[in-house]
């Protein structure tokens, strides 16, 4: 079914919407989940909130991809029952390739300058401006946290290829976010 007659659906607040949705996404839904959570059962707990999650949200909204609308609304609630989770067993280890990111951007050129609106446009930008195959990578690695073997498998790259570009779009990364950061001072 197309994303736009299952919008429909829940703007007629049809059940079918959810079950077209768990159809259609939920396979990737809960493989994003599980790479954040790292346990099956909350990522099918995390499953089962993001459809809800999207029966109370659309309508009002109405999102031009149902697909990055529901991935983001995955991973939000993922990362906020991560943290639960983590506050919980007061671990340190989530596993999460956003560390690799936090670590490049500890010198003080973390999101905190940002707002969470300002950031994304500043994430935005840089996406755009990156080639195909670097901004591919990047996002696989880091929205939709795909280990370097599964990089290199999909995009038919040797493991060390994915590892070089992702090391040389971090440090792109991180300048342009500083360049950012001046810019709004």
């Amino acid at each position: 079914m197309e994303d736009a007659k299952i919008v429909e659906l829940y703007f007629a607040r049809d059940e079918l919407a959810v079950s077209a949705t768990r159809e259609k996404y939920g396979r990737l839904l809960y493989s994003l989940a599980e790479r954040i959570l790292g346990e099956k059962q909350d990522a099918e707990e995390c499953l089962d909130d993001t459809l809800l999650a999207l029966w109370n949200a659309i309508p009002p909204e109405k999102p031009e991809s149902l697909k990055a609308y529901s991935c983001k609304t995955v991973r939000n609630l993922s990362f906020g029952r991560l943290s639960r989770n983590l506050a919980k067993k007061r671990a340190a280890n989530s596993g999460v390739p956003l560390d690799e990111l936090e670590a490049s951007l500890s010198d003080g050129l973390s999101q905190a300058r940002f707002s969470d609106a300002e950031f994304g446009i500043v994430l935005n930008s840089f996406l755009g401006k990156l080639r195909p195959t670097a901004r591919a990578v990047f996002l696989k690695r880091y929205f939709f946290f795909d280990t370097v073997p599964e990089i290199a498998r999909d995009l038919c790259m040797k493991d060390e290829r994915v590892k070089s570009l992702l090391f040389r779009t971090k440090k792109k990364f991180i300048g342009f976010i500083s360049e950012k950061g001046e810019d709004k001072q």
